[in-house]
């Protein structure tokens, strides 16, 4: 990796249409622009910037002066995806407020009505080379990515600078929300502020937990006996500037906490981002809790246009276009995948998945065989990791580290078609052999496990189960010891319709008509 102190500065200035061929940064005002590396910095500190602003940018500083026409930016920014003009501009926008386009007196983006946008600032070209010293302690090469980060533009800024004022930040989410994904564009963002770059550690692969120590110094770049890993770790790093990435934490989770928590107490420059279905529960964590694609609500006359400007739909045509050559959202298609998204949660492995298999079904086929989501959604990238090549296997990564108790928990609480309070969880699954206090905290514990999902919003807190977690409990509960209780189950809701003679409401309408 190229260290910032290594930049020299040309004194030539780069002419209109002289791009550097050789892909070196450029500077502008207080900017520098490092194009192949995605990184605009300001006075040596990252500006969060979201990825289509950026590439904005870089198709408009490459041409300086020059007229870049609408089209090409879409076709640059957008590629193989319809968006209307709107989201040219507002991404325009977003780029003109990171770079202080107007403050005091500075000009950098100019708008030329109907036609496009020019970069008006003076750029020169500055010259990279590589930086001497400690190389056992260089950053490690960060996973690429090789498709484009979809609706994650402002949370990859937003943790971008919650980390450089709180030092250490898990990122929490339910299985293939996008968690590694988004922990990725954040370091990759922030890779220029640390004198001794990023390290990234994949904790996926590991079956023994004293290990997580052992990991790190590997990918380090210096291995040591496992007895002696976390001290030689901490040792390493005392003196150094460097993100450390401890990525999916869920199954090591109490020793990711403690190796965490000694890197931050013994390096005072050193900063930790994890990734985790739970967070770390370490002092001086804070927790981020990703949020699902943004879906559009249930709208019969909803247009492509319209659809499009959610992340869950655009991540939908984006990836079915590079699987089904030629596709394009259509307007009597647009309520559909906008429904199937909505019934996938917004979680983007599924969604991808999905998409994958348009050109085999179709979206009519896709919709009407959506009930049989796990044997739909069976055919992910075959280089993926095996827990994210199907969506059954997404969930058996979660499922598989609960303890039994909150297994069973899980399980009972699939019979809510949605909604649902502590006392009617407390009505479905508790018997002799599960008390209302083991309930409590069972369901406190899947709620920190991103499997229950929960609105503390009212006056009583409403708890649900994600539709495609609810359709995989459902088959666990079918499929497990408890079958008796599904006919319990049965009668319990038979029950529940009939009607109280003070109220003249069944039981069942006092719980929301969940029960199924």
């Amino acid at each position: 990796m190229w260290h910032l102190d290594s930049l020299r500065l040309s004194d030539t200035a780069v002419p209109p249409g002289a791009a550097d061929p050789s892909g070196g940064a450029i500077a502008f005002g207080p900017f520098r622009l490092h194009a192949a590396r995605q990184l605009l910095l300001e006075s040596d500190r990252p500006v969060p910037l979201g990825a289509r602003a950026l590439d904005i940018l870089i198709a408009l500083s490459e041409r300086p002066g020059e007229l870049v026409g609408k089209d090409e930016l879409f076709a640059r920014v957008w590629p193989d995806v319809r968006v209307d003009e709107s989201n040219l501009r507002a991404q325009v926008a977003a780029l003109r407020r990171a770079l202080g386009d107007g403050r005091d007196g500075a000009r950098y983006v100019a708008t030329v009505p109907g036609r496009g946008y020019r970069f008006v600032a003076p750029v020169r070209r500055l010259h990279e080379s590589p930086a001497v010293g400690d190389t056992a302690l260089r950053s490690r090469e960060l996973p690429s990515r090789l498709s484009r980060l979809v609706g994650r533009d402002e949370i990859v800024r937003a943790i971008a600078a919650r980390l450089q004022r709180r030092r250490f930040l898990t990122v929490v989410g339910p299985g293939g929300i996008g968690k590694t994904t988004v922990a990725l564009a954040v370091a990759d963002s922030l890779a220029g502020a640390y004198a001794d770059g990023v390290c990234f550690v994949d904790l996926a692969s590991l079956s023994d937990p004293r290990l997580v120590a052992s990991a790190l110094a590997s990918a380090l770049g210096g291995g040591v006996a496992a007895a002696d890993a976390g001290v030689a770790v901490v040792e390493r790093m005392r003196e150094k500037r460097m993100l450390i990435v401890l990525d999916s934490c869920e199954h090591v989770v109490e020793e990711a906490a403690v190796l965490a928590e000694r890197l931050l107490r013994a390096a005072a420059d050193v900063h930790v981002l994890a990734t985790s279905r739970e967070p770390l529960r370490a002092d001086g964590e804070s927790v981020q809790r990703l949020a699902p694609l943004e879906v559009p609500p249930p709208a019969p006359e909803l247009t492509a246009a319209e659809a499009l400007t959610f992340s869950a739909i655009e991540l939908f045509v984006e990836r079915a276009a590079a699987c089904a050559d030629g596709f394009e959202l259509r307007d009597e298609d647009a309520p559909r995948v906008a429904e199937i998204c909505r019934r996938l949660d917004g979680i983007a492995l599924a969604i991808e998945l999905v998409a994958g298999r348009v050109s085999a079904f179709g979206v009519a086929g896709i919709a009407a065989h959506l009930d049989d989501r796990f044997r739909l959604l069976t055919q992910g990238r075959r280089t993926a990791l095996p827990r994210h090549q199907t969506l059954s296997a997404a969930l058996d990564w979660s499922y598989e580290f609960l303890p039994e108790p909150e297994r069973v928990i899980l399980r009972r609480l699939s019979v809510f078609a949605g909604g649902f309070t502590l006392d009617s969880a407390s009505a479905v699954a508790c018997d002799d052999d599960l008390g209302s206090c083991e309930l409590l905290d069972g369901v406190a514990s899947l709620v920190s496990k991103s499997l229950v999902a929960v609105d503390l919003g009212g006056a009583v807190g409403i708890y649900r189960l994600l539709d495609t977690t609810r359709a995989y409990a459902r088959a666990k509960l079918a499929k497990s010891d408890e079958r008796e209780r599904v006919a319990v189950y049965d009668r319990f809701r038979e029950g529940f319709t009939s009607a109280d003679p003070v109220t003249g409401k069944s039981r069942l309408e006092a719980l929301g008509n969940n029960v199924s």
